[in-house]
């Protein structure tokens, strides 16, 4: 079976877009660009590498997008142009000689897994495939004077896009002579390819295969997002542990000293178990206690993220988002506060979302009940997620 690599563009400035950083790492439905486009591959069952480029400026914005995607390969920085940095990913990949590679603009992140494996067969096929679509509108020339000089055949023009996918070696050596030439002009690797002389064959795009260029992309790639995700669940959980010897306690990730500890078969993080109940509630897929039950010896004293990174990843396999946590801590002491933010940056690391989609709160009981007593601590939790229909 033929090894396929990929290489994701993600280097440019996208200064069209607007906005204050570079629209690959933007927003959409909740999650950066890049990491949407990435997921795609990564997650793909005939793509065994997974090649980053970026722009040197973007280490800080690519290591957020990518965290916890620790199959893909290390990313390698691009050029001064598209083709040098394509150029820099093939060299990149070239130790590990794959077979095929696909060339994917980050700025692409509607591409389906199904455009994939038509990429990854056309290539096996043909050495070189680029994906495009018919041309519907009429298309004519316009010359200096803005008059219409000529109208073309529809018939024979296509829209192409991305991924463009090729037989390894071939492109590596057609983009090394184009160097050796001084030609850095080249606008797709089709056009480098032809001008190599490989014949470049076409197979099916996608009409939801959009390029995000401007502004008004976004709130189309929104509207798609919303339509693809548009059944919106809500599940809610609530946990609670005692306190018991101990010199610190576990919640939300974070340990926090304190005179006691709580007590549990697990770490006793009861601001993640609620978070996973929450999780498990809105996929209508039990509760904690069914998937990891407190009479296995295996989950004695375990580290309570590998539940959460659990339920993330039942949202996952279902083809949803989550699209907002949100968490209350009940407890006289210790205080929350101070650990607030930390709380929500591991969360948000844990889900693979942003932070700003992570709400951490924390409230007394007023002295009533048990933790008005300090004999132990409640948390209760909402998760919100979006599934396809």
């Amino acid at each position: 079976m033929s090894e396929v690599a990929v290489v994701i563009v993600a280097a440019g400035r996208g200064t069209r877009t607007g906005g204050d950083m570079p629209k690959q790492f933007r927003q959409i439905g909740g999650e950066p660009m890049l990491r949407r486009t990435l997921s795609m591959f990564v997650e793909h069952a005939e793509v065994s590498l997974v090649q980053p480029v970026i722009h040197r400026d973007d280490l800080d914005l690519y290591q957020s997008s990518a965290a916890g995607m620790d199959v893909i390969l290390p990313q390698t920085f691009g050029g001064a142009t598209r083709q040098a940095s394509v150029r820099a990913g093939l060299e990149a990949l070239a130790p590990r000689k794959p077979d095929i590679v696909l060339i994917h603009d980050a700025a692409r992140p509607f591409a389906s897994a199904a455009l994939v494996s038509r990429a990854i067969a056309a290539a096996a096929q043909s050495g070189a495939a680029i994906p495009a679509m018919p041309v519907t509108d009429t298309v004519k020339t316009v010359d200096n004077q803005g008059h219409v000089d000529k109208t073309l055949d529809r018939g024979l023009l296509r829209l192409v896009q991305t991924p463009q996918a090729f037989s390894f070696d071939p492109l590596l050596a057609a983009h090394r002579k184009a160097q050796a030439a001084g030609r850095e002009d080249f606008t797709d690797d089709a056009a480098l390819a032809e001008w190599a002389g490989m014949k470049v064959s076409v197979f099916a795009g996608e009409p939801g295969n959009i390029k995000i260029t401007n502004p008004e992309d976004f709130a189309r790639a929104e509207a798609m997002q919303s339509a693809a995700l548009g059944d919106v669940r809500i599940g809610t959980g609530i946990d609670v542990h005692a306190f018991g010897p101990g010199d610190h306690v576990t919640i939300g990730g974070i340990r926090i000293p304190h005179d006691q500890a709580l007590t549990g078969h697990s770490d006793a993080d009861v601001g993640l178990h609620a978070l996973v109940d929450a999780i498990l509630g809105a996929l209508a897929d039990g509760d904690i206690g069914s998937h990891f039950p407190p009479s296995d010896p295996q989950w004695k004293g375990a580290a309570s993220d590998q539940f959460l990174t659990f339920a993330v990843e039942r949202v996952k396999e279902r083809g949803g988002r989550i699209a907002h946590l949100d968490l209350t801590i009940v407890c006289e002491a210790p205080k929350i506060g101070p650990h607030r933010d930390a709380m929500r940056a591991c969360i948000a690391q844990l889900a693979g979302i942003d932070i700003a989609r992570v709400g951490v709160k924390a409230t007394t009981s007023e002295r009533l009940g048990f933790t008005g007593r300090r004999e132990g601590i409640a948390a209760y939790a909402t998760a919100t997620i979006r599934l396809p229909y």
